[in-house]
């Protein structure tokens, strides 16, 4: 507990630091200096006409308590009514809604305790010295007049009324009178029930108000810590047992920001009803303002998460790998949009008007311009690579001299994993005029070669050893059937030379080596199966010693009077056998896949 209430102190000290930072700022965008109301920093040039509802102390009053009512029956803009009939303008203008609500229920009590007015009697004379309506000891309720604005209450007024609320109060509990409080700010109940030793202050605030703050923060962080626990386990709990895909990719803190978001409703709450003066209250406020917009934030993140997850696994599904490209694009637009808007979110909350700022961004839009030159490039040619479906996630690529596999498409680059395992980005602007190889998009896949054998082959031996290779082609799950050539193609200087021109019909390059891997093996069984000895460069000597002296023939079960038919009949069959042994017949193995393929016994 002592290291969560450290935590908590840290904490709240950063954002009061925060707080301290961005008050004065958004004061200065408000364009209200301190002590001053907004009548003040109005233009001069055409000032706004009185309003009716303020054209005198009669109407002022009416407009008050006609607010009043309503407020307490529910109807929506009598808070903003009231307001309008009070001078704030010494209250802090980012607590000016809060502290005003409370200031005109605290001015309701004390028109009750005082008297019922009676509006008739009230002044009609549209300007002049102020209204007094009572005097106390510790002040008065008057209204007073100000120019382009109307009859408002007092400053001092406003500022004397919790002595006036408190004097008043004692009165009638010392006259034995008892008074309806339901009406009263919740802090002012509070603090009537509170001992009069806890009420002395202390640095600012009274003693209860600092024990107030204490609770309140403690309550906030533990709440935050519990819900977080909570949450934590489980999404755990959800992504390992019931999870399928991308969702299993998701982080265990995925809920994270609704503990944040607690606490800072609970501070939220809790410093409300504290009834902290308007400058505490501001900086507090602020801290928590920006801490619930911040959670918010972060939550809209966890959800565009979510998203992602879900988009994936519906593009998984698909055959086209359009999508796969265009989710990670659609994800990063609404995460950009959603930065953008909690920006806004923020201004919003913490009262800074960023009219100014987007004012500015127009006077420096050729500088803006001709810096986003390359980023506007960059984004147009990932557009035109999705639009043209140049390449897809996937696709093994050769741009320019980089080559390798296409792991992302972004808004600026496009990521490119090498085959020596780097990860280069190539612009997207460059991919609008280079020549893009897209060797992943080959429906075929050729393999050309030439097989040296032994110049003391026969050459049923070769014609035999030409046909098995072709019935290779021909009963291999992968090699395409409608187009190889096979063939003794050239006396070379050591060598026999047999072309192999054939093609693999794989789709990934993993399947392809395995295969060919497959077709190799088998042209070699097919060797030995017929005696056929593959040549290395050697020299050989002959010595005769005279023309009589035959050459040497090796013996074997050829015929060499066997014909060219019954050579591919036994070439064939050899090569019926190895297929039959290795593969079998009518089998085709499936794709090899990303991660390549485990043979059993390797």
């Amino acid at each position: 507990m002592p290291a969560t209430i450290a935590r908590a102190l840290r904490l709240l000290l950063t954002l009061l630091a925060c707080a301290l930072l961005v008050a004065p700022a958004a004061e200065a965008q408000l364009g209200v200096a301190p002590g001053a109301t907004p009548a003040d920093n109005a233009p001069a040039a055409e000032p706004p006409p009185i309003p009716d509802s303020l054209a005198s102390p009669r109407a002022t009053m009416e407009t008050f308590l006609a607010a009043m009512e309503g407020l307490r029956e529910g109807h929506d803009g009598a808070l903003d009514q009231a307001l309008s009939t009070l001078d704030l303008g010494d209250i802090n203008p980012l607590v000016r809604r809060e502290k005003g609500e409370e200031i005109a229920w605290m001015l309701r009590e004390v028109i009750e305790l005082t008297r019922e007015p009676d509006t008739t009697r009230f002044s009609t004379r549209k300007s002049g010295k102020p209204f007094v309506f009572q005097t106390f000891d510790a002040g008065r309720i008057a209204l007073v007049f100000e120019e382009h604005v109307g009859w408002r209450f007092s400053r001092d007024t406003i500022a004397a009324l919790p002595v006036i609320l408190d004097h008043l109060l004692a009165t009638k509990q010392a006259e034995g009178i008892d008074v309806d409080r339901s009406d009263l700010p919740l802090h002012l109940r509070l603090r009537a029930e509170i001992p009069e030793q806890l009420r002395q202050r202390s640095f600012i605030l009274e003693q209860w108000q600092w024990i107030g703050i204490a609770l309140t923060v403690l309550v906030g962080v533990v709440l935050d810590k519990l819900i977080a626990l909570a949450l934590h386990g489980v999404v755990r709990v959800w992504r390992r047992r019931y999870a399928e895909g991308a969702f299993r990719n998701l982080d265990d803190d995925l809920l994270r920001p609704l503990g944040l978001m607690a606490m800072a409703l609970v501070w939220w709450s809790g410093l409300n009803l504290l009834g902290l003066p308007d400058g505490v209250l501001a900086v507090l406020l602020v801290s928590v303002k920006f801490l619930a917009c911040f959670s918010a934030v972060w939550g809209a993140y966890r959800l565009v998460d979510l998203l992602s997850a879900y988009l994936l696994d519906r593009a998984l599904v698909t055959a086209s790998r359009l999508d796969d490209a265009v989710v990670p694009l659609v994800t990063k637009t609404i995460k950009v949009f959603v930065t953008v808007m909690g920006v806004v979110f923020i201004a919003d909350n913490l009262d800074i008007d960023i009219t100014g700022l987007l004012a500015g961004l127009g006077l420096g839009g050729l500088a803006f311009a001709l810096a986003a030159k390359d980023v506007a490039g960059n984004l147009f040619g990932s557009i035109t690579v999705l639009l043209d479906q140049t390449f897809h996630v996937g696709d093994w690529v050769k741009i320019g001299d980089v080559e390798g596999t296409v792991e992302r498409i972004g808004f600026r680059s496009t990521r490119v994993r090498t085959f020596y395992n780097s990860l280069v980005s190539v612009p997207n602007s460059t991919l609008i005029t280079a020549n893009v190889d897209n060797l992943g998009a080959r429906r075929f896949r050729r393999y050309t070669s030439t097989f040296g054998i032994a110049y003391d082959t026969p050459p049923e031996r070769i014609e035999a050893f030409c046909a098995g290779l072709r019935e290779l082609v021909r009963r291999h799950p992968y090699m395409r059937q409608d187009n190889y050539h096979i063939y003794f193609n050239d006396l070379g200087q050591s060598t026999l030379n047999i072309l192999v021109y054939v093609f693999f019909e794989a789709p990934d390059w993993g399947t392809e080596l395995r295969e060919r891997h497959r077709f190799l093996l088998d042209a070699v069984r097919l060797a030995h199966r017929l005696g056929v000895e593959f040549a290395f460069p050697t020299r050989t000597l002959y010595m005769r010693q005279g023309e009589d002296t035959p050459l040497p023939v090796p013996a074997d079960d050829f015929v060499p009077a066997e014909s060219d038919g019954e050579a591919r009949t036994r070439g064939r069959a050899e090569a019926q056998s190895i297929v039959a042994a290795t593969l079998g017949e009518g089998v085709r193995p499936p794709p090899v896949g990303p991660r390549g393929e485990v043979h059993q016994g390797e």
